[in-house]
């Protein structure tokens, strides 16, 4: 509740100081925080064509959802699954049309930059005893899209009542990232493009594709929308141009 209550009071001062501006400013998107390097070279290239710069605002897609279906006036949402987006779908809350699959990714097993830790995954592969005292960051696999790709990756392996008592969710996938970074958590499992953006980690394994969902991401336009720039902007997205800077952050095609 807390996260949420934050993330409100952002979302409410990020917007009373747009609406002072609304002729001038992008459209606002709401977008994974997995998205965070990949959407900010998109705005800036989108920017560099003549546009005003979107306001993109980034946390958990369920944090970021629910703040759509409660009526948040934002233009676009890019959730990193499918479960949170067919939740606005059923909401009421997208444009028709507009729903398209931006990108995907992987799920890997990630430790401090300087660890030793060598582990494969397998069926019921030593995951706890790596652990020793120490904790598995992982978002929270309660509601936050990384953290359940997660938890079902480890069910798969039948791990995840090993693990269970011993994990440190986190509010997003970045926040997990975080924990590992500072060395407050010897594991973590983030996103591949999480584990590439940071020096400070290392990838220790890559969970196989078969052991979870399709990490995909969809984008649409929400229904509330009036921007004059969304579906120009959601179109750059999905242009060759918008997948060639989301390649270059290590996203794959869907």
């Amino acid at each position: 509740m807390r996260c949420f209550a934050r993330l409100a009071l952002m979302l409410a001062a990020l917007f009373a100081g747009a609406m002072a501006h609304a002729a001038d400013r992008g459209p606002v998107v709401l977008a994974a925080s997995s998205l965070q390097g990949a959407l900010g070279e998109a705005a800036d290239a989108w920017t560099a064509r003549g546009h005003a710069r979107p306001l993109l605002s980034f946390a958990a897609s369920s944090a970021l959802a629910r703040q759509a279906m409660a009526g948040a006036p934002a233009d676009l949402f890019v959730s990193a699954d499918e479960a949170w987006m067919d939740a606005l779908a059923r909401a009421g809350r997208l444009r028709g049309g507009t729903r398209a699959t931006l990108a995907a990714n992987r799920l890997v097993l990630i430790a401090p930059a300087g660890s030793k830790v060598e582990i494969a995954i397998q069926r019921r592969f030593a995951l706890a005893a790596a652990l020793g005292s120490g904790r598995l960051a992982i978002a929270d696999p309660a509601a936050v899209p990384a953290g359940r790709y997660a938890k079902t990756a480890l069910a798969h392996y039948g791990v995840w009542d090993s693990v269970a008592p011993k994990l440190a969710p986190a509010e997003n996938v970045r926040a997990a990232l975080a924990l590992v970074e500072r060395r407050a958590a010897p594991l973590g499992i983030v996103y591949a493009t999480d584990a590439r953006a940071s020096r400070r980690v290392r990838q220790v394994a890559l969970f196989p594709a078969s052991s979870h969902p399709p990490i995909r991401y969809p984008v649409a336009i929400l229904k509330a929308s009036r921007h004059r720039d969304a579906a120009a902007f959601r179109a750059f997205l999905l242009s060759l141009h918008g997948r060639a800077i989301l390649a270059r952050h290590g996203f794959a095609a869907p």
